[in-house]
């Protein structure tokens, strides 16, 4: 049964993909949970939680939304590139854990990059039968930590 579970975290992580590529609001809010806080490093090194933010608090559909929408009304989207490492499902199947590599890169109409670029833990609720993103760490470049261990 871990395969079907799999699978839909495979899924989740695919339909979020779509969502940014696409810019559909409706389906990105699928995939968030009614818990969802969103802590963000506010560069790829920083691996200490001291240093992150929490811009927008608990998910609210109203607040979440407009942020995107002002997003995808200021910037075009270059490429998004994600690419799924490991998923690991509890023994129960009602949480997991996807470790996503994401290269997203926006450009603002006015000129300017905005790039989301590392390694993120996407972390994942089963909740009434249906997958949801409850919290995700990074993005974060964690190149420094295998270099160390090829050592």
């Amino acid at each position: 049964m871990v395969v079907g579970a799999r699978a839909e975290i495979d899924e989740i992580v695919e339909r979020e993909t779509r969502a940014w590529d696409t810019q559909d609001l409706d389906l990105l809010l699928t995939v968030f949970h009614p818990d969802m806080v969103w802590p963000w490093p506010p560069h790829k090194d920083a691996h200490d939680p001291l240093e992150w933010v929490l811009e927008w608090g608990r998910f609210d559909e109203t607040r979440w939304r407009a942020g995107w929408s002002d997003l995808f009304a200021t910037h075009e989207l270059v490429h998004n590139r994600r690419r799924i490492l490991k998923v690991v499902v509890s023994a129960q199947k009602d949480g997991a854990l996807a470790v996503v590599d994401v290269d997203t890169l926006w450009r603002h109409r006015d000129g300017g990059d905005f790039h989301w670029l590392g390694r993120a833990g996407k972390i994942y609720s089963k909740v009434a039968g249906e997958w949801k993103m409850i919290a995700q760490t990074g993005l974060l470049d964690y190149s420094t930590f295998a270099r160390r261990q090829e050592v």
